[in-house]
């Protein structure tokens, strides 16, 4: 089951940040959000130890922690997308998946001309199409 999902700006900067969990979990869930920005960061400033290459932007399993597992999404724009699951045995092919249904949904919302570049994203139709998109994937569960 997808708990959370975020988009990050290039200076680590919440750009949208959104929990399908009780309101208890949601701080927590932001807590991991964050924590997880400093393996992303390692992994994109030593390639070599964590394996994908820098045009790789599937960063794949950040670290599992407790009852979670948090992926990791790089755009060409240093955009980060982190998604946090308590599925345990989920397949790569899945969460390569979302990130590119994610980052289309993220394109739409950015593109639009009203959008400032590098501030929230405040639109109600990328939230909707964000849960759509959580909602249609088999290891979520999440409503």
């Amino acid at each position: 089951m997808i708990v959370c999902v975020a988009v990050v700006g290039h200076q680590n900067n919440p750009l949208f940040i959104q929990s399908f969990t009780e309101a208890d979990d949601a701080l927590k869930l932001h807590h991991i959000v964050h924590c997880s920005l400093d393996v992303v960061d390692e992994r994109v400033n030593n390639p070599k130890k964590s394996g994908p290459m820098l045009n790789e932007t599937f960063l794949g399993l950040l670290y599992p922690i407790e009852n979670y597992k948090v992926y990791g999404y790089l755009t060409n724009t240093k955009v980060k997308f982190i998604l946090v699951t308590t599925d345990l045995d989920v397949k790569d092919a899945d969460v390569r998946n979302f990130f590119r249904r994610f980052h289309a949904a993220y394109v739409d919302a950015v593109s639009n001309p009203f959008h400032v570049p590098g501030k929230k994203i405040t639109s109600r139709t990328f939230a909707e199409r964000v849960s759509t998109i959580v909602k249609s994937f088999g290891f979520s569960s999440a409503g």
